[in-house]
């Protein structure tokens, strides 16, 4: 993993142990759809196997606060594109995938920010894009395919651990340094994959 994103996941973890983890989780799944590149998932994860009871709650947490962020991104790029949004694309080297994106949203909107919104490419490349190209992307559209794909993505990663938390412990805890460059490469190929796509 890159050594700033290991040094971003790392205090991203940290939250787990903290008292303010739910709201650090909260916080960041707005973040992450706006601009931050370490997505909820990590924390939800770290804190659902701390109390696999509460794993339906940290999912809820992280829909909503993505959610919520998702409308930031769509704010970002309708009112301050030039000012901000711009500086994020272009920190992510995306400049040429962001106007493929404006071009799949003249086709079909919804499907491809449901696809964001569940799978690891960057989602907040999409909402940003979804403001920008407001004119094919009303923003219940961006919502309604957010509270889809996006409760579809933490529900999936609660359920797991609700189920099969002790198990899923132990193989984290045995395979924890494998298991987080497999995500930190996960993560740059969802970066990748909207690059190039």
């Amino acid at each position: 993993m890159f050594h700033p994103l290991r040094k971003l996941y790392d205090w991203v973890l940290s939250w787990a142990h903290h008292p303010g983890g739910t709201w650090a989780l909260f916080g960041i799944a707005v973040a992450e759809s706006s601009f931050f590149p370490v997505p909820p998932d990590v924390l939800q994860i770290a804190l659902g196997m701390e109390r696999p009871q509460r794993s339906f709650w940290y999912a809820l947490v992280s829909s909503i606060g993505s959610v919520l962020g998702g409308i930031l991104g769509y704010a970002i790029g309708l009112f301050l594109y030039e000012s901000i949004g711009k500086t994020i694309i272009e920190f992510y080297h995306l400049e040429a995938a962001f106007e493929k994106v404006g071009l799949y949203y003249q086709a079909q909107a919804f499907i491809w920010i449901f696809i964001a919104a569940f799978t690891p490419i960057p989602y907040k490349v999409f909402t940003i894009a979804a403001g920008v190209y407001h004119a094919f992307v009303p923003l219940p559209v961006l919502i309604l395919a957010s509270a889809i794909g996006r409760p579809a993505r933490f529900f999936l990663v609660g359920t797991l651990i609700y189920f099969f938390g002790p198990k899923i412990k132990d193989f984290i805890d045995r395979y924890f340094n494998l298991l987080t460059l497999l995500f930190g490469l996960l993560l740059v190929a969802g970066f990748l994959l909207v690059k190039y796509l």
